[in-house]
């Protein structure tokens, strides 16, 4: 059976959901080999973590020549292991930057690249959400190796257990792949929440918060999630535009996606209308947004979310 490669993303070594997701695509297609680039001594947690997930082997690729760089190197690395490998295929968590990765190692392979998968079939025919969410298309990579990036939650992660063996795995990073470097001396504030476009839930706020966001910050904390906002909500200045959800921020796709104070325009819909439930609080019992949703309270999120809050506190006692 074929290997299918797949990268893991990872923060500081701790394997990210996503990783786990992909691993379980993979078995759809042959045999999934993890690739960890980072830390070497960080390879054997990682090893343990993804084999949990089916990974009968780990390509640990350490990072000193690629750390600190943008993702010519990572590009390489893969290429490099792509051409010792012969995989089935190559899965990347879909993210801006493994976008840009996954691009640039197509092309250095000749091969066909699937950017934003929903869904992959065991024959490889991938699933995606187009022209803002409103459609849905299928597509096969029918030149070369099948290089696919994957939307977060786009599958159950189902363990299975396997050897997770660590091979190392030596690359050669030209000079021109190094050129240029990342400037990550800003601090960053850490919220304790789960990443945005990684989250199992999803708690977002729009205009009718009026700028305050504890409510729904609230929320998303009794429910573990993260928390999100709609365009009108960032460009009146009151969250940063990380947190954007829409066409022009992050596509998210939860189990659970709540609105609260979001009128529900198609710029914020194609964000989220892949959500497997969606709830909406609006005060406007006209909203578009009802138009799309599992559930929906007509009322003051103000009043609404507190409430539910309370509720979900006192469950959990």
């Amino acid at each position: 059976m074929s290997e299918v490669l797949v990268l893991v993303d990872h923060l500081a070594g701790a394997v990210k959901k996503p990783t786990y997701e992909l691993l379980t695509i993979a078995r759809r297609l042959g045999e999934p080999s993890a690739v960890f680039i980072g830390a070497a001594d960080a390879g054997p947690s990682v090893a343990a973590a993804v084999a949990a997930y089916g990974a009968a082997k780990v390509y640990v690729i350490d990072d000193t020549d690629i750390r600190d760089h943008l993702v010519a190197p990572k590009a390489e690395a893969l290429q490099q292991l792509a051409a010792d490998t012969d995989p089935a295929a190559i899965l990347l968590p879909s993210s801006a930057e493994n976008k840009e990765v996954a691009a640039r190692l197509a092309i250095k392979l000749g091969s066909g690249l699937i950017t934003d998968a929903v869904d992959v079939e065991t024959d490889g025919t991938a699933t995606q959400s187009v022209f803002a969410g409103g459609h849905t298309v299928t597509g096969k990579v029918t030149t070369g190796t099948p290089i696919i990036t994957v939307k977060p939650n786009s599958a159950a992660p189902q363990e299975s257990l396997a050897a997770g063996t660590v091979t190392p795995f030596a690359v050669t990073v030209s000079e021109a792949a190094k050129g240029a470097r990342i400037d990550d001396s800003r601090p960053r504030a850490a919220s304790g929440r789960p990443e945005l476009t990684e989250a199992a839930v999803v708690v977002s706020g729009g205009r009718g918060t009026g700028g305050d966001f504890g409510p729904v910050e609230a929320l998303a904390d009794a429910l573990g999630a993260a928390v999100g906002a709609s365009r009108a909500a960032v460009d009146s200045g009151w969250m940063p535009h990380a947190y954007q959800v829409g066409q022009t921020g992050k596509t998210v796709a939860p189990q659970l996606y709540v609105a609260a104070g979001i009128s529900g325009a198609i710029q914020h819909r194609a964000g989220m209308q892949t959500s497997k439930t969606i709830v909406a609080v609006n005060k406007d019992e006209e909203a578009p947004i009802f138009e799309l949703v599992d559930f929906g309270v007509v009322g003051d999120l103000h009043a609404v979310l507190p409430g539910l809050t309370t509720e979900i506190d006192k469950r959990r006692a």
